[in-house]
């Protein structure tokens, strides 16, 4: 069985991070969000993957995932340039496939608890398809399937109007080849491109099985700024403590912190976990930091509040300030010439910004 992770897309929601990067490399957690899904396959015994990018940055994804020894698998690239939909990216995948059973991973989708189980039974079934579905509450937002009273899946309708059920398609899907006679038979929605609801769609016209599990853990579609927010809780949440880095006197620590090498805690600063802290920081003094805060790796932060926040590598926030709810690019400024502490700031700023408050 084969991977194929769809790496592409504009990221238009979480602009202005997605202006110099795909929206798959912000991280969360300190770890970009597409290496969750390649490291759910490979964790399901899936090490030969596809990757299948867009036109925003594509030499990003190669540089960092290489040809992904260092993360145990095999890739290959496909390009696939401007967005077409999901249906398009599938069949690009085609050769790389070949007859082979085969699982795409939308990289910007997280669920909790994999999907290694799901992938043993399909090997195991004669289903021409499987889909993820999970209980929503905006199902029209999202591709949406309507299930009989066994189970079965009677009809797949992409973001309609009128929902007629709450289970939305999770971006993960499971094929065999037959999806690509489907993939041929479509014409673009109203969208201008080729959905992968319309081709599974074509398998149950053509008389062929999609069978479907409903997701007990959560799932989180990062879309939009507090979407990745949120993410950012839900993985935050499972942290393992661990310090590797250097705490002066007066350091208060509560909860689960994971600090790496040669980041320094000054005196008098406060961590609050679950909190994540990357190589290389410095933090303080008298710096409030967390809860549900990932900080990425040379990051400085000098004084202030910074809680429920993402913050990428090599940014500085040296303002006095209070930030919540925010994403700070790399390499990002946010600095003051105020001393008085207001109730808080929001941002989301993308990279190499600065910003005087």
């Amino acid at each position: 069985m084969k991977g194929v992770i769809l790496h592409g897309g504009r990221g238009t929601r979480l602009r202005p991070l997605t202006h110099t990067g795909p929206k798959q490399l912000i991280p969360i957690a300190n770890k970009p969000m597409s290496q969750y899904a390649l490291e759910d396959l490979r964790n399901s015994g899936i090490t030969d993957i596809a990757v299948v990018l867009g036109d925003v940055a594509p030499e990003k994804v190669i540089e960092y995932y290489g040809d992904g020894s260092k993360f145990g698998v095999r890739l290959t690239y496909i390009h696939q340039g401007e967005p077409r939909g999901i249906a398009h990216a599938v069949g690009l995948a085609r050769d790389f496939v070949g007859d082979d059973p085969f699982i795409v991973y939308l990289g910007d989708n997280l669920i909790k608890g994999g999907i290694k189980s799901h992938v043993e039974d399909f090997r195991k079934s004669s289903a021409a398809a499987h889909i993820a579905l999970c209980h929503v509450r905006n199902p029209e937002a999202f591709g949406v399937a309507e299930l009989d009273n066994k189970g079965r899946i009677m009809r797949l309708v992409e973001k309609p109007k009128t929902p007629s059920s709450d289970l939305a398609l999770v971006g993960i899907y499971m094929f065999r080849s037959s999806i690509f006679d489907a993939i041929d038979r479509l014409r673009p929605s109203w969208r201008g491109e080729l959905e992968i609801t319309d081709a599974i769609q074509g398998l149950l016209e053509m008389g062929l099985e999609v069978s479907s599990h409903v997701i007990s853990g959560w799932w989180k579609d990062t879309g939009r700024p507090e979407d990745i927010l949120e993410a950012n809780h839900l993985i935050l949440s499972d942290l393992t403590s661990y310090n590797k880095g250097k705490l002066e006197d007066e350091v208060a620590v509560t909860g689960k912190i994971a600090i790496e090498e040669g980041t320094v805690i000054k005196s008098k600063s406060t961590l609050r976990g679950p909190l994540i802290i990357g190589r290389d920081c410095e933090v303080g003094p008298c710096t409030y930091v967390g809860p549900y805060t990932s900080i990425g790796d040379n990051v400085v932060i000098r004084g202030g509040e910074v809680e429920n926040s993402i913050v990428l590598s090599n940014a500085l926030i040296d303002c006095g300030k209070r930030i919540v709810d925010s994403l700070v690019g790399r390499e990002s400024r946010v600095v003051s010439n105020e001393t008085t502490l207001p109730k808080g700031y929001r941002l989301v700023i993308g990279e190499n910004t600065s910003i005087t408050l």
